[in-house]
């Protein structure tokens, strides 16, 4: 905003009632997003004043896939310049050339290569070499440490050695772990995946909770959704578990939720359990807040009187998880 000469209008709190107003009523014709905002944006009912602003342009990440082309559509956005980066981090991307769904192009030397979940780990060649992705694979992104693009380390000595690897094409060289899955999209651009971390394994297979989310919320019934991984007793890995909030006005069909689910998903990849809230709670960054939900699981006396359903098994749809409910899963009375 310095370097281009421009004016800067910045507000003290969100409000998605009145951005379109300040908006217009300062003519900007670009603005920043992080997160959820965009989505918050669409989320308030349709206007005929949606179009009628100056602005064009947006900067920012965390944009969905699964709203990305509404947005542009409803509101008139002619760009939407996704980054990516991380301020420890030794490399980064920009949607310069306007492509849809992707944080960019990089200029910098990296490398997206193959990973494996169950070890949590990148795969390395007999060689000990690691593998680069194919176009249209994920692997995990890594960025070359060099004098043009240092890893400067965190304060925390043990966890620099845990994010750089050596060795990794030829002897003596390093990189900086982003710990993000990249889809690798061609000509120098990636789309954002997923954390390493928002993997969980169930049935033998890995869940992305990102891919999850997309899926869901792609439900007409649904705002917003948060997968995270569960544990039952007597079972081998995390269930999916998802946290949902309707849209203003809407009852969710949950015969239809299912179907949804079951359609367009694995049948691994479906959410077994489902925690029915009217907010979801977020960072200062509109970045949902997961770890409180899984410490609270699908256990009806630490959910705050908020609905929870389950997918029992043989069934085809979700019914009301109480407490005998509750008690009988711990009891493994369910084969899940």
């Amino acid at each position: 905003m310095i370097a281009g000469g421009a004016a800067l209008a910045i507000r003290r709190k969100f409000s998605a009632s009145e951005f379109w107003d300040d908006i217009r009523k300062y003519n900007a014709t670009a603005f920043g997003y992080v997160g959820e905002l965009c989505r918050y944006l669409l989320e308030r009912p349709a206007s005929p004043l949606d179009r009628q602003h100056q602005a064009r342009k947006i900067v920012g990440n965390g944009m969905r896939p699964n709203i990305w082309g509404t947005f542009k559509e409803r509101f008139g956005i002619e760009q939407v310049a996704e980054l990516y980066a991380s301020s420890e981090g030794n490399v980064g991307f920009t949607n310069i050339f306007n492509f849809d769904n992707t944080v960019g192009f990089s200029p910098m030397p990296y490398a997206l290569v193959k990973y494996d979940k169950d070890q949590e780990a990148p795969v390395r060649d007999a060689k000990g070499r690691m593998i680069k992705v194919k176009r249209g694979e994920v692997g995990l992104l890594i960025g070359e440490i060099t004098d043009k693009t240092p890893f400067d380390g965190y304060t925390d000595a043990g966890k620099n050695a845990s994010c750089v690897f050596t060795d990794v094409f030829k002897n003596g060289d390093k990189y900086f772990n982003t710990g993000d899955l990249m889809r690798e999209i061609g000509f120098r651009h990636a789309q954002f995946v997923d954390r390493t971390g928002d993997t969980f394994r169930w049935k033998g297979e890995n869940v992305s909770t990102t891919e999850v989310e997309n899926i869901a919320t792609g439900h007409a019934d649904l705002a917003e959704a948060v997968v995270y991984g569960v544990e039952i007793a007597n079972t081998n890995g995390r269930a999916g578990m998802a946290a949902i909030t309707p849209h203003a006005g809407h009852q969710i069909d949950f015969d239809g939720l299912y179907q949804h689910l079951k359609r367009e998903l694995p049948a691994y990849a479906v959410p077994l359990f489902l925690r029915v809230k009217t907010a979801m709670e977020t960072t200062g960054t509109f970045k949902y807040q997961k770890s409180g939900l899984k410490n609270e699981g699908f256990d009806p006396a630490k959910t705050g009187g908020e609905p929870l359903y389950v997918l029992l098994p043989g069934t085809t749809t979700y019914v009301p998880l109480d407490a005998e409910v509750h008690a009988n899963i711990l009891a493994g009375k369910y084969r899940f």
